[in-house]
């Protein structure tokens, strides 16, 4: 079912770090052998399963915008696919599994705000006494916050993994 590997999934993100749009995203997925429809990437955004695209303006004179999915839709839908081949249905995805997800993504987006503009100002204030001290705790910081970002990850897909999911709407 799963036609995209992990280090294909890995080059995407690195490669596409701004994002994908939808031609994009089906482009992907077809060119893997994974059915998917634009109808179907549609309703997942509309059923909050994936976050909405956010308008981007081209460059070069009247070329308009384009919605951009985060590169993170990727590994969303190949979830969703296959939590449903495992006879999920879209409302026990919905409510039992992705219920962090977005909070994750925002807390890493917001992780890197903070880290980028720590490093702005270190980088003013290098000739500062305590510029080297700073810049340590700064880098201690980052790593604490990747290492958060990634075990409530873990977290989330231990809990979205099938006999996870079984033992909790069991109880």
């Amino acid at each position: 079912m799963n036609g995209i590997d992990e280090t294909t999934i890995d080059r995407i993100e690195r490669d596409h770090a701004a994002g994908l749009t939808s031609v994009e995203i089906l482009d992907l997925f077809a060119t893997s052998g994974v059915h998917l429809t634009e109808a179907t990437l549609r309703k997942y955004v509309q059923l909050g399963l994936l976050p909405r695209s956010v308008r981007v303006g081209r460059k070069g004179k009247h070329q308009g915008s384009q919605g951009v999915y985060p590169v993170t839709v990727v590994r969303q839908i190949l979830r969703i696919k296959q939590m449903m081949a495992d006879d999920y249905t879209i409302e026990q995805i919905r409510r039992d599994v992705l219920f962090m997800r977005s909070d994750i993504e925002q807390l890493e987006a917001t992780l890197d705000n903070i880290f980028t503009t720590l490093s702005r100002v270190v980088k003013e204030r290098r000739s500062e006494p305590s510029a080297q001290a700073v810049v340590r705790d700064v880098e201690g910081a980052k790593a604490l916050g990747r290492d958060l970002v990634m075990r409530l990850g873990s977290i989330e897909s231990r809990l979205s993994a099938p006999s996870a999911l079984r033992r909790v709407s069991a109880s």
